[in-house]
């Protein structure tokens, strides 16, 4: 009922806007809030992504517990179950703004995944645990620990694992059906 509520609508008439799908924004009401952000059914050019975000708080116990890997694992798994998307990616802004050649192409990060609608994986290096998620795609883990784009290892690895994706055609974000 959230969502339906949430849906973008014309300024005379309030008629819905089927194009632009729905937008919502959550947070736990907390002094050290996370915030969790909603916008997909999108299909025009002109409506930006669909994209399901969520920023833990800045400094808290909660924000430790939320960036630990099988808990983001959790979080995307129950992402793609719900909503089959192209990809999802838990990484960091500026990890993205480093990796990404790209605008508008799937994001790679610490924990990556890709739908098998996007095509197959390549072969990858044995330290990327790649985790099947149903019959859906597959969930990459680049690391045990959290990956920062302050560590030029981490930037490297994150990028030879895009370049890989990238050849084998993964990367291109598919027009809408």
């Amino acid at each position: 009922m959230l969502l339906a509520k949430s849906r973008n609508r014309t300024d005379e008439g309030k008629e819905i806007i089927e194009d632009l799908g729905f937008s919502q924004f959550m947070w736990n009401a907390k002094k050290n809030s996370t915030e969790f952000r909603l916008s997909c059914g999108k299909y025009s050019p002109w409506g930006g992504p669909n994209v399901c975000l969520l920023y833990p708080s800045r400094q808290s116990p909660e924000r430790e517990r939320l960036l630990g890997m099988e808990v983001l694992a959790q979080v995307i798994e129950s992402m793609v179950v719900s909503w089959e998307p192209d990809f999802a990616v838990a990484s960091s802004s500026e990890m993205v703004d480093v990796i990404q050649k790209r605008k508008g192409e799937v994001r790679v990060g610490w924990l990556t995944y890709l739908s098998r609608r996007l095509g197959t994986l390549p072969p990858l290096p044995a330290s990327v645990r790649i985790e099947p998620v149903g019959d859906l795609g597959w969930l990459l883990i680049l690391s045990s620990e959290p990956m920062s784009a302050s560590n030029p290892e981490h930037v490297s690895f994150t990028a030879r694992i895009r370049e890989l994706l990238d050849r084998a055609g993964l990367i291109e974000i598919p027009a809408p059906a």
